[in-house]
């Protein structure tokens, strides 16, 4: 238990901090803002209660919120992530894999299924984001375009810490 804490604590740190100092200075033609820090949320164990990964991903989206000052606009798409994600465990996951302790995985889960489960909690949140920041409609398709070529950089990246950082890999 306690060394469980210290890893997700760890990992938070960490995530947070590649995203304030190093991510966050990326920035494409203002299309591709690659978001890492969405790594913490879905990594979380498989047996966190919902309660408990809707306050982690407040806390995720404030922590992010205060270092790049957008005032609430990633607590927002931190807890509708947090929100998503036990549908799309239930969705994706085998009853085995989630009756089994341990927390979603590249290594643990297949590549198809990880890439699957990402894919779509990254485009989920990126969607919320964008449409939070742009906070209009009249600008679909270009928030639309920018929520597509993000979702693919944070996957990549993702994809990318999965193969540098997972142990069973």
């Amino acid at each position: 238990m306690v060394k469980d804490i210290v890893k997700y604590s760890g990992l938070f740190v960490l995530l947070i901090l590649l995203q304030i100092f190093i991510l966050n200075n990326i920035q494409l033609s203002g299309y591709i803002n690659p978001y890492l820090y969405v790594l913490f949320i879905l990594l979380l164990p498989y047996e966190i209660a919902g309660w408990a990964l809707l306050i982690v991903g407040l806390l995720t989206g404030l922590t992010i919120d205060t270092f790049m000052n957008t005032y609430g606009m990633h607590s927002s798409a931190t807890i509708f992530l947090a929100f998503l994600r036990p549908y799309m465990l239930r969705m994706l996951a085998d009853r085995e894999d989630v009756d089994k302790k341990g927390n979603p995985s590249l290594s643990g889960n297949g590549f198809v299924w990880f890439l699957k489960y990402v894919s779509i909690l990254v485009f989920a949140h990126h969607l919320m984001l964008f449409f939070i920041e742009a906070f209009s409609f009249s600008t679909f398709f270009s928030t639309l375009w920018r929520t597509l070529l993000s979702s693919v950089t944070t996957t990549i990246f993702i994809f990318i810490a999965m193969l540098l950082f997972d142990k069973k890999q």
